[in-house]
């Protein structure tokens, strides 16, 4: 039986819920890898919305188990609130599963975030300010408290001194802010330590041992490929490792392991916070996007920039993360449009590109190249096989295809969970 990586191809907010969601109770497991509460999953079932942060998405498939893997930064006052949630609305479930050696967001990377990005002003990176990032800084350095850690107190209290030792410097001398109590932050946490305990296991073991059963896994990362710490469009993205690769080192298994690796792509683009985006537009059609696409962050409500497909994207994420199939979201936004404009190459400073530039620079002063395809004017809300949708918008898919350098095996034509199309069985 296949195990899957499932990976946005853009900047995030691409539909991976949706894709995920899709596969339905075919998947035995659900492993999230990689981010924290800075991400949103919007899941539309028998016409309820659902907004996942944190849980992976198959929570609401219950036949299946769901694992927030070691490669997740866990803010667990929002994890107990998303299972809260899913309680007063019937959805009860035994798991998550939590992986012992995942880093826990304590308040003041929350605090440490904020006033850091406020510090930076115009040099801001655009963060959410849910302490992601200062949580993955601490475990990088050393420093961080881990899941485990939360069952014995003599080691969190060392942990918790030796993490706000600078900080409480910082936060006084730079920010001018209240220092953190080591003593009263050490008591928080260990507060969560009961609740927390059994759903507490070691992850790799069981994802291992799941897949040495024959049992089909997925695994999904949170935000995209561009938002890669080493692969996206740095210093404007996100502290973890979205790509596919990200799977094996944030749910511990092995690359041989993983079997098919689905990328998902909007049919136009957007991004959420600062940084490059060559095909991003100002003007009406831009603002048409946002609107009939309801483009706004699931977990901030922030405003997403919106823009044309840009082909150099994809085709960069679909290289490096060896995606064997896309699944195409949100194609009945174009709907209406008299022809459609799709980037094929950026001009930098005179020089034509057809691949995605190396550098930060050459993609900051990247102008889009756009081949027009012809539009359609029919909803598409109701196609449930290629062949019932319009033949430019066929042509569309079709373009997209060729463009990204992969096969398109899946198309969501609507938000909910039946509205799509499969092409290629990804199961």
């Amino acid at each position: 039986m296949p195990s899957i990586v499932v990976v946005g191809a853009q900047w995030g907010d691409e539909g991976k819920g949706k894709a995920t969601d899709s596969l339905g109770n075919r998947v035995d497991y659900c492993v999230r890898y990689s981010g924290g509460n800075n991400a949103g999953h919007t899941i539309v079932v028998d016409g309820e919305k659902f907004i996942l942060h944190l849980l992976p998405s198959g929570i609401l498939n219950l036949n299946t188990t769901t694992i927030i893997g070691n490669g997740v930064v866990i803010d667990l006052d929002v994890l107990y609130s998303e299972l809260n949630a899913l309680s007063s609305r019937g959805v009860e479930v035994p798991h998550p599963l939590i992986s012992a050696n995942a880093h826990v967001i304590a308040p003041y990377h929350q605090t440490i975030d904020k006033v850091t990005e406020r510090f930076l002003g115009k040099h801001r990176i655009g963060t959410t300010g849910r302490g992601v990032g200062p949580a993955y800084s601490d475990k990088v350095n050393r420093i961080g408290i881990r899941v485990q850690d939360l069952f014995d107190a003599s080691i969190l209290r060392q942990k918790v001194e030796a993490s706000l030792e600078q900080k409480n410097h910082l936060l006084v001398k730079i920010y001018n802010r209240r220092e953190v109590d080591p003593i009263q932050m050490t008591e928080l946490l260990l507060s969560h330590a009961d609740r927390i305990r059994p759903h507490v296991v070691d992850s790799a073991r069981v994802i291992n041992d799941a897949l040495d059963d024959g049992k089909v896994v997925l695994f999904e990362g949170a935000q995209a490929h561009h938002l890669d710490v080493d692969h996206g469009t740095y210093p404007y993205v996100t502290s973890s490792n979205p790509i596919a690769a990200g799977a094996c080192t944030g749910a511990g298994v092995g690359p041989t392991r993983i079997d098919r690796s689905v990328g998902i792509a909007k049919a136009y683009t957007t991004r959420v916070g600062e940084g490059p985006f060559p095909t991003e537009l100002f003007d009406a059609d831009g603002d048409r996007l946002r609107e009939t696409g309801a483009e706004y962050g699931a977990t901030t409500g922030r405003t997403r920039r919106c823009g044309w497909f840009d082909a150099l994207v994809v085709e960069q994420a679909c290289k490096v993360n060896a995606f064997t199939d896309l699944f195409l979201t949100k194609l009945d936004v174009l709907s209406g449009w008299d022809r459609i404009p799709v980037c094929v190459g950026y001009d930098v400073r005179g020089e034509r590109h057809d691949v995605m530039p190396m550098t930060q620079s050459e993609v900051h002063h990247a102008k889009p190249i756009y081949e027009y395809l012809a539009g359609w004017t029919e909803d598409i809300s109701s196609a449930r096989s290629f062949d019932d949708l319009p033949a430019n918008c066929q042509a569309y898919v079709k373009r997209l295809e060729v463009l990204s350098g992969c096969r398109i095996s899946g198309i969501g034509v609507g938000p909910g969970r039946e509205e799509s199309i499969v092409i290629n069985e990804l199961l």
